[in-house]
């Protein structure tokens, strides 16, 4: 047996539609980064992006119908990377958050990582 490889981190991840958070945790794992804490609602959320410790946020734009502008919102008054996550397009983010990284819905594995590595990256800079 091998040792698990050290983390990379940990997110909080907002997705309605549970497969897709349960494949999202997935390969969040598979890239080495640990999922802090999962929400499939706005309320529940934005309670966790409020307590919860984690490095990053990858943010379903559109939960059951509801902007996830008000979670955006605590993750950057943290002062935390925030990634985005859509099935509309860029035009599907919220106006205010238009310049961070989005992942076009359904995504690989290899661009969630580009995704999480550009926020970190913004984050730095």
């Amino acid at each position: 047996m091998t040792a698990p490889a050290p983390s990379r981190g940990s997110v909080f991840l907002v997705e309605d539609e549970t497969m897709i958070r349960m494949l999202v945790a997935d390969m969040l794992s598979d890239l080495g980064y640990i999922v802090a804490a999962e929400a499939g609602d706005l309320d529940q959320a934005i309670k966790l992006a409020q307590s919860t410790k984690f490095d990053l946020a990858i943010l379903d734009v559109n939960v059951n119908g509801k902007n996830i502008s008000p979670v955006a919102e605590v993750v950057a008054l943290r002062n935390l990377p925030l990634v985005f996550a859509t099935g509309y397009g860029a035009e599907g983010l919220p106006e205010k958050y238009r310049d961070y990284p989005a992942l076009q819905k359904p995504f690989k594995i290899e661009t969630l990582q580009e995704a999480i590595e550009d926020a970190l990256q913004r984050k730095t800079n």
